[in-house]
């Protein structure tokens, strides 16, 4: 997975040095892993312009800045998902596990990193995650309407369902016998 994007990223350096980055490139490098949203450290070093070693090394030097909820390492079936997901090539690789931060990580990482260009790019991946949690909350309030919306229409389908049924019940119902006659039977 990184193997790919990072070729890539080292053409797009300079010129992702020379362009702002608006927040729906930061948005496309978050990803929900173990019900996070996260991003990773290869992206996250692009972003701040710096090798994804120095990211690490900032990460190992402190270890009490992040914590689980802050930051993990991805696991080896989580990686490899990853990869088949963004579909990269079989060639060069990484020697560790990829690290994931949480928007927190990534607050604590600008800090830790302590550049201009870090703390620039904090304040829009932020913002990015902010915007992504103002959408699922919108999305749940849709879900909410839409639920309302099928339970009204199961409502009313099953309201129709028991007219339609009382009709057939109606059909069903064997024609009157014929009226007797009244008067004395004809011989004849």
């Amino acid at each position: 997975m990184v193997v790919c994007v990072l070729s890539k990223r080292r053409k797009t350096k300079t010129a992702l040095a020379k362009l702002p980055t608006p927040v729906q490139v930061v948005e496309r490098r978050i990803y929900m892993i173990r019900g996070q949203k996260v991003m990773l450290d290869a992206d996250l070093a692009e972003l701040y312009q710096v090798p994804t070693k120095r990211v690490n090394e900032q990460v190992q030097r402190n270890p009490g800045r992040f914590p689980k909820d802050f930051m993990f390492r991805l696991s080896d079936a989580e990686a490899e998902n990853l990869k088949s997901q963004i579909a990269t090539s079989s060639w060069g690789g990484r020697r560790n596990l990829p690290y994931a931060f949480t928007e927190h990580g990534v607050a604590m990482l600008s800090a830790v990193l302590a550049s201009e260009r870090a703390v620039k790019m904090s304040v829009l991946i932020i913002r990015a995650f902010v915007k992504m949690r103002e959408l699922l909350a919108s999305h749940k309030d849709l879900a909410i309407r839409v639920e309302r919306i099928e339970d009204l229409q199961k409502r009313q389908t099953s309201v129709i369902t028991i007219l339609a049924d009382e009709i057939g019940e109606l059909k069903a119902i064997p024609p009157p016998k014929p009226k007797r006659s009244i008067g004395f039977p004809r011989h004849g």
